[in-house]
């Protein structure tokens, strides 16, 4: 009998045994709805103790427990006959390593209970978290217990534990009982993602800090910023002041954000855009814009074939990725405008010199452009950062190849020139799905863009949905590292932030479901709305 199972006298153990020995079945989402209605406090037989207290009553007789409620749903849970539990004045929450004082003080913050830190005793309603030291286990797995009158939260490491707080907290929101059993959980895909474009649209710190919440709460792991495009810079430079505009978040401020997002393993993945979507930098920097033929500026382009241009840009990489700590970074190298006219070479003369000049007489301005890619590669691997790029920055038939380490991320399949998504997975390419048809949530609806619904999320997206609506085939799985919603602020006055809070919740939450399960949904997208309104 494990230590943290509340001792059993013979007599107890002779009547569980009468009730008849736990049952196990393995469930998902949506199995056994009616474990909200015991779980919202409905009523008890008479006799019945409360959940979580001590020894229940004899007169008490169990039914099996149903599966959880939560969102995203957990991958599977066993069954048993029993109280549950549900958090009581006095209760603890016990770690029983210092690695998870940050997960323990904040489940004893929302649920009321008392921090007790690290202890090996056990007490009837304790809270246990864990470190199981499986080092073989999925990082983000956890298993959560359910007996005797009590909850141990065990995981191979502290972001594991956090997930498995974040169902216990889910499961006994309202005054709900979390049900006695086990739940054996992990996700599917590893990279879990939210991208906010603040660059063209300023979001205030408070309003980001509330997603981070949020976010947390659902399981994603990824908050990626776009803070740098045409509209604004939009976080504080010390290297290059000059670029920043005028509405903007601190580097103070960013710290508390990055700091909260640490507590609730997200990792943030940064963005500033080249050599395209650049035009705020650039405004303060015009001897560095790209000019065609004509000496007409192209908008948000850099002149890649001038050395300063790629001295400003690794100043700003080499910035920020001290501000930013996370393994993660995005380099952006979508559209940019030189590779998109009918005649590159003839635009762009001094683009095609510098390409000849660097890879000879064959070079072309897609080779200098993917050159390019490569060089800002350099500059931010140096900081033993993962890095990806979006798919249209990636060049069909170039002799210079993008740096093999260079994740994809797939958003579209609309530029000139497109490229399967198959041919990334098919050079061994690792792929993030941003697919622009499911997870582009763009202000103002602008061309064919409109507001992704969770429902079409729910019942129709995969992460094998990398383009359109076509899922590539099931042996590319491994190579496909998850997904990621997006909100892009091309209208930025189109929704208040407080509206687009509101416009993504649906989207998020069906998101991650997909993300944690791709496998099809075991309840109707109606039964899974009520659930999140239920969970608020």
């Amino acid at each position: 009998m494990s230590q943290h199972r509340r001792r059993e006298s013979a007599q107890q153990v002779r009547r569980r045994a009468a009730v008849g020995g736990a049952f196990v079945c393995t469930v998902a989402l949506g199995v056994g709805l009616g474990v909200w209605a015991s779980a919202d406090g409905g009523p008890r037989p008479a006799g019945a103790a409360r959940p979580g207290s001590a020894t229940p009553s004899p007169s008490r007789s169990y039914p099996l427990s149903q599966a959880p409620r939560t969102i995203p749903a957990v991958r599977s849970h066993t069954a048993e006959r029993g109280p549950g539990w549900r958090p009581a004045g006095g209760d603890r929450v016990v770690v029983t390593d210092p690695a998870l004082a940050d997960e323990g003080k904040l489940i004893a913050s929302e649920l009321g209970l008392d921090y007790a830190g690290q202890q090996q005793d056990t007490r009837a309603g304790d809270v246990r978290l864990e470190l199981s030291g499986d080092k073989k286990a999925n990082p983000e797995s956890y298993t959560m217990t359910v007996r005797g009158g009590g909850v141990t939260v065990s995981g191979p490491t502290d972001a594991g534990v956090f997930y498995g707080t974040r169902t216990l907290k889910q499961e006994v929101h309202g005054g709900g009982t979390a049900p006695e059993g086990v739940v054996r959980d992990e996700p599917a895909e590893q990279r879990r993602g939210f991208m906010l474009d603040i660059a063209r649209k300023p979001f205030t710190e408070s309003w980001i800090e509330d997603r981070i919440r949020e976010l947390g709460d659902l399981k994603f792991n990824e908050l990626g910023l776009h803070f740098s495009d045409d509209q604004g810079f939009r976080i504080q430079s010390t290297t290059h002041p000059e670029i920043v505009s005028k509405d903007h978040l601190t580097q103070a401020q960013v710290k508390k954000i990055t700091d909260l997002a640490a507590g609730r393993h997200i990792n943030i993945v940064p963005e500033i855009d080249s050599p395209g979507h650049l035009g705020a930098v650039l405004a303060a920097h015009p001897d560095l814009k790209l000019r065609n033929a004509q000496g007409t500026v192209t908008r948000g382009a850099i002149d890649i074939s001038k050395p300063a241009a790629a001295g400003l840009v690794d100043d700003l990489l080499n910035e920020f990725a001290g501000v930013f700590p996370g393994p993660y970074w995005n380099l952006g190298g979508d559209e940019y405008q030189a590779v998109a006219v009918s005649d590159p070479a003839a635009s762009y003369p001094q683009l095609a010199a510098a390409a000849r000049t660097a890879y000879g007489s064959g070079g072309t301005i897609q080779d200098l452009a993917t050159g390019w890619l490569n060089g800002r590669a350099d500059t931010v691997r140096a900081h033993q950062r993962t890095m990806r790029a979006w798919n249209d920055g990636f060049y069909r038939g170039t002799s210079v190849q993008p740096a093999k380490d260079l994740e994809v991320a797939y958003w579209t399949g609309k530029e000139i020139g497109a490229r399967q998504p198959t041919e990334y997975l098919g050079e061994g390419r690792k792929v993030i799905n941003y697919n622009d048809e499911f997870l582009y949530y763009v202000l103002g609806q602008p061309q064919t863009f409109v507001y992704p619904t969770g429902q079409r999320i729910y019942e129709q997206w995969t992460p094998r949905v990398l383009r359109g609506t076509a899922a590539v085939p099931a042996h590319y799985d491994p190579q496909i590292l998850g997904g990621s919603f997006a909100v892009w602020c091309d209208d930025p006055n189109a929704q208040t932030q407080d509206q687009v809070a509101a416009g993504i919740r649906m989207p998020l939450r069906a998101t991650v479901q997909k993300l944690w399960d791709p496998g099809q949904p075991s309840v109707s997208w109606a039964d899974f709305q009520k659930l999140a309104n239920r969970l608020g």
